[in-house]
């Protein structure tokens, strides 16, 4: 008789993936300019499909002026402000309150001198202290570049079947470097508007590279001479995915090209803090719970997830 427990264990977490990530996880954004007169003023930026309340910002040692009503833009609840911070806002604290989880907020300051501060929020750091000496570079990025890929299960769950496909280490590491160069090369592409690919069609596109991988991984089909092929074509397509998240997140174009290179930096941060996770999970539950079918499973696992978002997005375009 057939095991049932394994099944049902792929089923939970087909259905706890499926739901809990299959939307895109987007930050809040606090924009703020240094004027002539010494105040600041800029834009609140609040995920309108975010789930509960829009959190809310607050300045200590400062004084806010009239802030208008939210507005939708795209895909933020935007609100104007002003505040008055007396001499400068460098040293006041800066506090979230309301941001989850899967919602943080990437706040960004320019001064009139031309530095700026960036610095990222999260439910467990939700108060921000500017520091007195600030940065002339983007460095908030990286951390959004980080989050993405973290947060971004269907690319998480293309590198984890990679591993599956992949015969030697010499082989993973070609790999590994076609897809990170691939999708460099599109991310790149796309911010600076030299091509443009509808960004619907693109998630329906790397929903379909989740099902090919699954069918590789249940077939036990091993590249071992050219890998990185397979993991450069499918890297360009991805590459499409992180740019149209980086697009609705919004870019500082006066420093694009640091932007961009911070924001990429962070994404292969992320994917090598997950590799050696991955190997260890595919080395444990190979020999416990699935043993000699972890192929199997893993191709269930997925495909599934990847027919879900397939048919979501194509039935949202």
């Amino acid at each position: 008789m057939p095991n049932p427990i394994k099944p049902f264990l792929i089923t939970i977490l087909f259905l706890f993936f499926g739901n809990t990530f299959c939307h895109e996880m987007n930050p809040a954004r606090l924009l703020l300019e240094e004027q002539e007169d010494g105040t600041y003023s800029g834009n609140w930026m609040f995920p309108s499909n975010a789930v509960g309340l829009p959190a809310e910002v607050s300045f200590t040692g400062c004084n806010e002026g009239k802030r208008n009503l939210p507005r939708i833009e795209g895909k933020y609840l935007v609100s104007q402000l002003s505040i008055n911070c007396e001499d400068s806002i460098k040293g006041k604290e800066i506090n979230l309150k309301g941001l989850s989880r899967i919602t943080d907020a990437l706040i960004s300051i320019n001064f009139k001198d031309g530095t700026k501060f960036e610095g990222l929020a999260t439910v467990s750091n939700s108060k921000i202290t500017v520091p007195q000496e600030v940065s002339i570079y983007p460095t908030g990025y990286f951390w959004l570049g980080v989050e993405h890929l973290l947060g971004g299960i269907d690319h998480m769950l293309f590198v984890f079947g990679l591993l599956f496909i992949v015969s030697g280490a010499a082989n993973l590491f070609k790999t590994i470097t076609a897809f990170t160069i691939a999708h460099s090369i599109t991310l790149g592409l796309s911010v600076l508007e030299l091509i443009e690919v509808p960004q619907a069609s693109t998630e329906a596109f790397i929903a379909l590279t989740l099902i090919y991988l699954a069918l590789e991984v249940s077939e036990k089909h091993k590249y071992e001479s050219t890998p990185w092929v397979v993991a450069f074509g499918f890297g360009l397509l991805h590459g499409l995915g992180f740019a149209g998240a980086l697009n609705d997140i919004g870019i500082n174009n006066d420093d694009l090209l640091f932007s961009l290179l911070f924001f990429n930096v962070g994404i292969e941060v992320g994917q090598l803090l997950v590799l050696p996770l991955f190997g260890f999970l595919i080395w444990l539950l190979s020999r416990n719970l699935f043993k000699k079918g972890i192929n199997q499973y893993a191709s269930y696992f997925i495909g599934g997830l990847g027919s879900f978002w397939l048919i979501e997005r194509v039935l949202a375009l």
